[in-house]
This record gives C-alpha cells, structure tokens and sequence, in this order.
C-alpha cells in the first residue's frame, strides 16, 4: 500500500519539524560550521531517525573524512530472492543533503527560517524542501515496500551536508565510498524541482555554475570626491567595463564563446511542448514587479534560457557605502561575487579559466584586480532511460498522482550528477524533487508542499519495485 499523508504525518513530520529548527548553514556561509556544530546536529537527528527504520537488513554510518563536512550513508540490503549473485545485483544509490542556505532577508509575517509553521499542507522553514524532506522521504520509500513485502534492490541512501557550497567534499567521499557503493546502475536525486504538483516530474538537464569575487582598487584609501573624481577612475567603473566583457548590458547576452555550447534540437522541441501543456513556466511564479519587460521573447525562449543559455548574477557586492551613510567619496575598490551559469554541456573549469583571463587581462586604466573564491561545478544532461525505466516513471507517476509524468530542465545546478556520471557512464537516473511553485528555495518563505512529498516517496518506491524485475 503506498504511504499517505498520515502517514507522513507520525512518521516523518515530527523530526522533520525538528531539523526545520538547526540552522546548519552550508560551509560558504558557515566558515565556523565545525566550531558550531549545527551541521553535526542535523546529521544525528537523521542518522537517528533513518536507525529507527523498520529495515530487515541496514548499516546506518556518519562518515567522517579529515577537514570534510560529515555525509550519511544508509545502506539497505536487498530483499530480491532472485539468484543473481549480489554482486551481479546492482545498487541504486539514492541522494540529498541536509545543509542550508542562510535566511535570506526578513520572512512574511508569521514565518520565521528556524521555527516551522505548517498552514495547510504547507510546511514553512529553511531547508524543508531543497532538501531536508530528502532523506526522509527516500527511507519511508524502501521501508514501505518491506513493510508490504515487495522486493527492493541494494539500495545506498546518500546525504551530503555541503551541496549549497557547490559540493566541494562530495568527490572525496565518492572516492572513499567506492566499495561500499558496488556497481552503481540507478542514480536517483531528490534535489530538484517540479513545475506544477499535479504529478512526477523528471529533470533531464541541469545548468553548471561557476563563482569567483572580483575586486578592483584604484586608491589606497578613499579621497574627497571633489579632489579625486576626474584624476582617478572609479573603481565602479572600471568593474562595470570588466563584466562588459562577460555580458551584453543591454541584452543579458554572455560574449565568452567558452561559456557556450551547441543547443540539441531535441531539447527546442521539448520546452516547445511543455510551455503547450503547461504555460509560461520560467517566469510563472516570479515576483516580477509591476511593469518589467522579461527576457524571452516567448514562453518556449524563456525556457531556453533559463536551462541551456549562460548567465551573469552579481549575488553581493563590497566596498559600497548604503545610502543613508553615503558621503562624496571617490571610493578606494568595489568588490562583487559573481555567479555565472552555464548550460549542459560546457566545460566548468574552462570556462572559470575563460572567466579569469577576461577579468584580468588588460584591465582598464591598469587597476588592480583580485580574484578569489573560485568555484566551478559542471552541469548535467541525463542520458535516455532505458525502456524498463521509462515504463516505471510512468507507472509511477499515474500510481502517485493519477497523472503521466512530466519531463524538463532546470537552470540550477547539482554537481553529483555529473560527478556520478564520469564515474559511472552506464547509470541511469531518475532525477526529480519537490521543489514547485512557490517554493522558494533560496529565497523567504521557502515552503515544502507535503502531499507532493508523499506522491514523491510513493513514486520512489514503485521505481525501486520496478528496478527488481527490469530483466523480466
């Protein structure tokens, strides 16, 4: 029987309103994560729960490598009484992560990051759908089929706890883990979104990402604006000139031909379809204040660009006084954090270097320029499911919620994918999650819709079931 909200409810709900509570940052904006100790907390409130499981045969192990933010694996043997050696088996590795992003501003009123409040069937805090629900939902999917008897594979359940920092621990538990993980042929990822809650949907594309802070000084300290501005260039400026080489200013368009890749046809046809079934998706949602003209000169073109098109963010910025302290200074530097994603197929790392070489060759009125915190994580297309799997997504998908599935890119990025991949060419994935209208990740007010999480679990499950008897 599959589970229901009420299930959820006594099982799952009242540690997952715990873990709404731990305000367990991700490490880049927690750089004193180890010292307080929060990420540790919630590991052990979920190692706690996942070792409460009614499981005939599981190792529930925090691994913790030198320097590296702690990651869960559970580890559930299979119940399949088939007589393929349990080498010849396969394992389904299932993934999420515990760490947050910060708060983000001040929530509505009512709501508050760390202290849940569920009106409805919607749960308000940080973390609770991007990806606290992850971990639960993964355990209460193998549980209930042991609970019905249904045969499941070897199933690894993975949970990171540095995803939000770009999962800069993830490959060196990858590496350690390697023996315990076996021979990998389903990856499924809780870690993504849905655009609408009316049934399962299917990432088949993720967007890379990569970061780096720029600062550009053009005095020693700051001068009277009526003695310097005009002598001195400001370093506003001479910034703004620089990410003029990265993105049109007029158009959004990103100029670096390595932050680019050819565009398969099949995924134009894709989004052409599912803005016909659903709409004007990429910007359905948005807070857009009144009057803006968005990118796109269509639903099917915003689509495009929100998953295969590169794009420049400036997510913060230093050195700038706030208005109200504001004084006629010519300012010493500007600093600002980048944020740039690229589509499917582009090379993270060269393309970060692309980025370094524009920023800091023949820099305008020869300033000086720093660059710090590098990050680059590449993105994902997911290969196409093998017959028995697209059989099971649909059957999932129509048993959870009574509807057929539904399949789209999404712009942000999950670097396990593609580390997964490299490692394992032949896997397939099911790549899916809660993260739907009005979720917000990321943002205030981030809500975990709890019927989807059910259908989502309930969907996991029949895959598990169906991945037992894909040689039939």
């Amino acid at each position: 029987m599959p589970i229901t909200l009420e299930d959820f409810e006594r099982d799952a709900l009242p540690t997952l309103l715990q873990y709404a509570t731990i305000p367990c940052q991700s490490p880049a904006f927690d750089s004193q994560w180890q010292e307080n100790g929060q990420i540790d907390l919630a590991t052990e409130l979920i190692a706690a729960f996942a070792r409460a499981r009614n499981f005939a045969a599981a190792d529930v192990t925090i691994h913790r490598l030198e320097g590296r933010t702690p990651l869960l694996c559970v580890t559930i043997e299979a119940t399949s009484d088939d007589e393929e050696s349990e080498d010849d088996r396969g394992t389904v590795v299932l993934y999420g992560h515990l760490d947050k992003q910060p708060p983000l501003g001040q929530w509505s009123e009512g709501l508050d990051p760390y202290a849940p409040v569920r009106r409805g069937d919607r749960l308000y805090a940080r973390g609770v759908a991007d990806d606290g629900y992850s971990a639960f939902s993964a355990l209460l999917a193998v549980e209930s089929l042991e609970n019905d008897g249904v045969a499941h594979p070897r199933c690894v359940i993975l949970i990171e706890a540095s995803e939000e920092s770009g999962s800069p621990d993830l490959d060196a538990y990858l590496d350690y883990l390697a023996p315990k993980l076996g021979h990998v042929e389903l990856m499924i990822c809780l870690d993504s979104g849905a655009l609408t809650y009316d049934r399962l949907w299917l990432t088949t594309s993720l967007r890379g990402v990569l970061m780096t802070t720029v600062k550009v000084e053009v005095l020693e300290r700051g001068m009277h604006s009526g003695v310097a501005s005009g002598v001195v260039p400001s370093s506003f400026r001479v910034l703004r000139e620089l990410l003029d080489r990265i993105e049109d200013s007029r158009t959004g368009e990103i100029l670096p031909a390595a932050l680019h890749c050819e565009i398969p046809s099949s995924v134009r046809s894709a989004a052409d379809f599912v803005t016909q079934e659903v709409g004007d998706v990429a910007l359905d949602g948005l807070p857009i204040v009144e009057g803006l003209r968005p990118l796109g000169t269509s639903a099917a073109e915003r689509v495009m660009r929100r998953t295969w098109q590169p794009t420049l963010s400036v997510v913060g910025m230093a050195g700038i006084p706030t208005p109200d302290i504001a004084g006629s200074v010519l300012r010493a530097s500007t600093t600002a954090t980048l944020s740039i994603r690229i589509p499917p197929l582009v090379d993270a790392h060269a393309a970060l270097e692309a980025v370094k070489n524009v920023l800091t060759t023949d820099v305008p009125h020869g300033a000086r320029v720093t660059l710090s915190r590098f990050e680059a994580a590449d993105g994902w297309a997911s290969p196409e499911p093998s017959d028995w799997l697209a059989r099971a997504i649909n059957d999932a998908s129509m048993a959870a919620f009574d509807a057929p599935p539904g399949f789209f890119g999404e712009g942000g990025t999950i670097p396990f994918l593609a580390s997964l991949q490299k490692r394992y060419p032949a896997v397939q994935f099911v790549t899916t999650g809660v993260l739907g209208p009005n979720a917000n990740a990321h943002g205030i007010d981030e809500m975990l819709d709890l019927p989807m999480a059910v259908g989502v679990t309930n969907a996991v499950a029949t895959v598990l079931a169906a991945f037992v008897l894909r040689n039939q």
